[in-house]
C-alpha cells in the first residue's frame, strides 16, 4: 500500500510551486483545478481546488477549519537540504528545527520542521528514522 494524500485549496498552482519547492517534488499533472506531485516518479501529493467539485461534487468545506487535525508528514532524505529549501521562501515555521525525541535512543531519533503551507495545512518535514 502507498498513501496518496488530497488535500483541498484555493490556489492549484500556488500550492504547487510552494511544494515543489519544499518537498523537492515535480508537477505530473498541473492546471488550476488538480494537481499531482510526485518524487522520485512517485505520486506524493495531489492537490485539488476548493471551488471544483469535477464529476465527484465538493470534496470540502471550505467555510470550515482547514486542516484541523491533519498533519502532512514526509520523510525525506535530503533533511538539510528542505530546510535550506524551505527556509529560503521564508515558511511559515510552526516548530523549527528539532529532534524527535529530544533525547535518547527510543521512537524515531529523527530531526523534523514543523511549517504552516500557504492553505493553513500543518507538515512536516523529518529526516529518516535513525537519522539524529
Amino acid at each position: 500500500m502507498r498513501p496518496q494524500p488530497m488535500i483541498c485549496v484555493h490556489d492549484v498552482e500556488a500550492s504547487s510551486r510552494w511544494y515543489q519547492h519544499v518537498l523537492g517534488a515535480k508537477s505530473a499533472h498541473g492546471g488550476k483545478e488538480y494537481e499531482r506531485l510526485v518524487v522520485d516518479g512517485r505520486l506524493t501529493l495531489q492537490l485539488h481546488n476548493w471551488e471544483e467539485d469535477h464529476h465527484h461534487g465538493p470534496l470540502g468545506n471550505p467555510d470550515l477549519p482547514i486542516g484541523n487535525g491533519v498533519l502532512l508528514w514526509f520523510e525525506v532524505e535530503d533533511f538539510d537540504g528542505a530546510v535550506a529549501r524551505a527556509q529560503a521562501i521564508g515558511v511559515d515555521v510552526i516548530r523549527d528545527r528539532h529532534r524527535n525525541p529530544p533525547e535518547g535512543d527510543f521512537g524515531p531519533n529523527h530531526w523534523e520542521l514543523w511549517l504552516r503551507d500557504p492553505n493553513g495545512y500543518v507538515v512536516v518535514i523529518a529526516s529518516p528514522d535513525g537519522s539524529a
